[in-house]
């Protein structure tokens, strides 16, 4: 009998030496593969938010968490349903909060400045429209300097609030540029960011002609890996608000897929640029 438990208490302690060696190898692993936990995204998505009217932002905010996704913020100094301008201070708890739980930032130029064409001049300059701001819906002509600046300070006022670093990275608003801009943004240190055709998730569409039903199908069946998504936080011209309504079915629908979200800090096209641009 006594040979007996002998053996059974060595046979437990063979069986605890191999699971321990496991889960040892298994924390190798994720170190070496840069991930803290668990293993690397195989079918990863990258989620992404401009800012919008801001009413729906606490909602979206819950989703993620909930969800556990971290997704990458682009923001402007737009008008908002709740308290003066997305990058006033009345918003800077908000973006302190989202920074707390992983999220990345990344300018979507302060006056949320729509590129309307070059000018012809040996300097760069453009034809600038901002849409937020004192000089909103007013042309203008900017020089590269000028345009750098207002990326710059939509960045400046994400680092205050956040105290993280933004990406170096923006989005101009409508994804609206031009080789000769993005040169520019590019020599002043930031590298542009667009969304993948089917990464378009329809919140800025008329609701009356595509449905949050139809606009979460179409993402469902056409969304593939690598894909870089975008949404808003509030639409004002969408009378049938896509987020949150679409937000967390389309999370859950894509895991279901075997999808997983990273924020563009992994993603591999912006990875040498980011590390370039601390």
């Amino acid at each position: 009998m006594e040979s007996g438990r002998s053996t059974m208490h060595r046979a437990s302690k063979t069986a605890l030496g191999s699971t321990l060696a496991a889960i040892k190898c298994i924390a190798v692993y994720a170190v070496l593969a840069g991930v803290s936990g668990a293993f690397a995204c195989e079918k990863p998505v990258y989620l992404t938010f401009d800012t919008g009217h801001m009413e729906v932002a606490p909602l979206v905010a819950d989703v993620l968490r909930r969800n556990k996704v971290r997704v990458t913020f682009f923001a402007a100094n737009e008008p908002t349903k709740v308290g003066a301008g997305s990058l006033s201070n009345d918003w800077a708890p908000w973006w302190k909060a989202r920074a707390a739980e992983g999220h990345e930032f990344a300018s979507h130029t302060y006056d949320h400045a729509y590129w309307r064409g070059d000018e012809r001049s040996v300097a760069p300059r453009f034809r600038i429209r901002p849409s937020a701001g004192a000089l909103a819906g007013r042309e203008f002509t900017w020089d590269a300097k000028k345009y750098c600046e207002n990326i710059a300070y939509a960045a400046e006022r994400l680092q205050d609030f956040t105290g993280k670093k933004t990406l170096p990275l923006f989005r101009a608003p409508g994804g609206k540029t031009s080789p000769k801009l993005l040169a520019v943004a590019q020599a002043c240190g930031y590298a542009h960011v667009a969304w993948a055709p089917a990464g378009f998730l329809g919140d800025e569409l008329p609701s009356e002609k595509f449905s949050n039903a139809a606009l979460l199908k179409k993402a469902l069946k056409d969304i593939r890996p690598g894909n870089i998504l975008l949404a808003h936080l509030g639409v004002w011209s969408r009378k049938d608000p896509w987020a949150p309504a679409d937000l967390e079915p389309l999370i859950v629908g894509l895991k279901e897929q075997g999808f997983c979200f990273d924020t563009l800090r992994e993603h591999p096209q912006y990875q040498a640029w980011i590390a370039a641009h601390p």
